[in-house]
């Protein structure tokens, strides 16, 4: 108990801190950077409209909140692809693992990576192109850790190696993630939740495309030299998310062995309070309906703080409403499974966004 009280207490401190050293309002809007940050690779949570920061579980958590990682009960495979604002032919990839290392702990691993296809290499001289393309390069690599201290209290830590490219200029960062969850009532169907994201030290660009070549007059000589172009440090997009659920069961079933919750239908209604740095906060809504943990259907709203329906005054690309829905297979006697998800999330700009992702548990 001690040990839950002091993790709780050094949590609760690294927020209070992360806050006031990066807390901003949205009149930033724009001076952040590593946008990519802000995007959910995989695609159940975005078919939940990103409210369920509370009751996420497995490896997907390590975009909402860490904590519920530790609900991997052995080993979990993730693969995803996004069609990223359809008409923009921006595709996104990801892949990850998870796995259980003794009683109660868990790590995990994940990649994401954006595809921009083949962009034409212009000069001053040449706009029209025609001297050759290049292809710009975004990933993140998320390391993490999640763990369960008590039946109701569960806690993880992530890092990410952030890395943007073009063809002459790059920059290399990292960011924290840190998140709790809490669960309680009668057959532990309210989850509470509480997420810290993205907290890290500024970012900046560097490489040959800053530099260029000056000729002076140095006493009836031309003296050549190069010259950097000064690049301004830019901020992460920290987030802070704050969720609640609750399972509304029928029929409810518990496995006297495990103490696992069972119901041939479950209904989850999520909520999620995300206050962003740099931009406007936003509002999160969502509800999942499972039979017999085999076909979920589900869908999330989205709302933006001080524009709410007002299409017209909104700053985000996603906000509206989302949809999803999921199949899951047994693979033999074992208790592994294949889980094939499919999410749509509409946008302000071009066509939405399409998400298809297969799931393994081991």
């Amino acid at each position: 108990m001690k040990k839950i009280k002091l993790s709780i207490t050094l949590f609760t401190a690294f927020l209070i801190y992360s806050l006031n050293a990066v807390g901003g309002n949205p009149d930033r809007a724009g001076e952040a950077g590593a946008p990519q940050m802000l995007i959910n690779p995989w695609t159940r949570s975005v078919g939940f409209g990103g409210a369920n920061t509370a009751s996420v579980t497995g490896l997907e958590a390590m975009s909402l909140n860490i904590a519920g990682m530790a609900f991997t009960k052995k080993t979990e495979v993730l693969v995803n692809h996004k069609r990223y604002l359809v008409g923009s032919d921006i595709g996104i990839n990801s892949f990850g693992f998870s796995q259980r290392v003794g009683e109660t702990g868990v790590m995990g691993l994940s990649i994401m990576s954006m595809s921009f296809g083949e962009i034409d290499i212009t000069e001053v001289d040449k706009p029209e192109g025609g001297i050759g393309t290049f292809s710009p390069s975004v990933m993140n690599l998320d390391f993490g850790y999640a763990k369960a201290f008590s039946n109701s209290i569960y806690g993880g830590l992530s890092v990410k190696i952030i890395s943007e490219s073009i063809s002459n200029v790059s920059s290399r960062g990292f960011a924290f993630d840190a998140g709790i969850r809490y669960i309680t009532g009668e057959n532990d169907q309210v989850k509470f939740g509480i997420a810290l994201k993205n907290v890290g030290p500024t970012m900046k660009a560097s490489g040959d495309g800053l530099s260029f070549t000056a000729t002076n007059d140095n006493a009836g000589f031309d003296v050549s030299s190069t010259q950097d172009h000064r690049s301004t440090p830019y901020q992460l997009p920290s987030l802070l998310n704050i969720g609640m659920s609750y399972d509304f069961y029928i029929a409810p079933k518990v496995d006297s062995a495990s103490s696992e919750i069972s119901a041939d239908h479950r209904l989850t209604l999520a909520g999620n309070f995300t206050s962003n740095s740099f931009t406007k906060d936003q509002y999160r809504v969502g509800l999942e309906y499972a039979f017999r943990s085999m076909f979920m259907l589900r869908g999330g709203y989205v709302l933006e703080q001080r524009t709410w329906f007002d299409a017209e005054k909104r700053t985000s690309a996603y906000t509206g409403p989302a949809f999803g829905v999921s199949f899951v297979a047994p693979l033999g006697k074992s208790g592994s499974t294949f889980g094939l998800h499919y999410a749509y999330q509409s946008t302000e700009s071009f066509d939405g966004t399409h998400s298809i992702g297969i799931r393994l548990d081991l």
